[in-house]
């Protein structure tokens, strides 16, 4: 493509391409929560009681098990494996003090939680914990951001009545596997026509990063190979203003790729694929 029409796309570039549904998961913040309630509101029973260890007994003596989701209360999962340093500064993890009743209790005083339920601080557990969730859920955006992509794109082909296959891999095509060597590769879409079969990646970058320099490489290196076989071409749907901290890259890859879209230029892409298809 020549210089003005990559300047083109850059200023087609979108700042976002996010719905309000982006910013938090609230189906999936609530099976996590769900899915502990009973031993949150078991836990529940420490709110308000100034002699925590006494309490932390009574619910060891019932239902030891409920202490064993704690670590959601300072925002951290157990296949987290974090850790701490104790007295004699070993590093263990903070999972192991629900082993025993003396280490809830120190959990719960050395991270400040007993202060909080001696002085009701909060009223519920599992209120809480759906805040707790809600703030953990905001470090998934970033890979719902591609997800989100992936799905607008599979919208505007549905649109278009377009059929695809997504995650489609490479040895489905043996021909492929000559040139792309040993390694599998997964594409996003693939769509069949008459005339040729279309192996789709697509992404979006809002911000910048060492990641967006290295897709723009990984690709700039695998569409050639694909175009290389006769009867497959690789096809690039990409945004986002991110690119603007990366465009000598993108525009390395404009010069080895000639199937590069936005969400602006897929309208062209679909006019293609339908004239194939009719």
């Amino acid at each position: 493509m020549s210089d003005e029409r990559f300047q083109t796309f850059l200023s087609q570039l979108k700042e976002t391409n996010a719905g309000l549904d982006f910013y938090s998961d609230f189906a999936k913040i609530g099976e996590n929560v769900s899915e502990i309630a009973f031993s949150l509101n078991t836990l529940n029973y420490l709110i308000g009681k100034s002699d925590i260890q006494s309490a932390v007994h009574v619910i060891w003596e019932r239902d030891k098990r409920a202490f064993e989701v704690m670590d959601i209360l300072i925002a951290t999962r157990k296949k987290d494996s974090k850790l701490f340093l104790d007295a004699g500064q070993n590093a263990r993890t903070i999972h192991s003090l629900f082993e025993s009743e003396q280490g809830v209790v120190q959990f719960l005083e050395e991270t400040g939680l007993a202060d909080v339920f001696r002085q009701q601080k909060i009223k519920d557990l599992v209120d809480y914990v759906f805040g707790v969730e809600t703030g953990l859920d905001s470090n998934a955006r970033k890979n719902r951001s591609g997800f989100i992509m992936e799905k607008r794109v599979a919208d505007i082909l549905s649109a278009a009545h377009i059929p695809y296959e997504e995650q489609v891999s490479s040895r489905k095509f043996p021909l492929l596997e000559q040139v792309l060597g040993v390694d599998q590769k997964v594409f996003d879409f693939a769509i069949a026509t008459p005339h040729k079969v279309y192996l789709m990646e697509v992404n979006f970058y809002s911000g910048g990063g060492s990641k967006l320099n290295e897709t723009a490489r990984s690709y700039t290196d695998v569409a050639p190979k694909v175009n290389s076989v006769p009867g497959f071409e690789f096809v690039w749907i990409t945004d986002g203003q991110g690119w603007h901290s990366a465009k000598n890259k993108l525009q390395e890859a404009f010069a080895a790729i000639p199937g590069i879209y936005n969400l602006t230029t897929i309208d062209d892409f679909v006019k293609q694929l339908r004239g194939e298809l009719c």
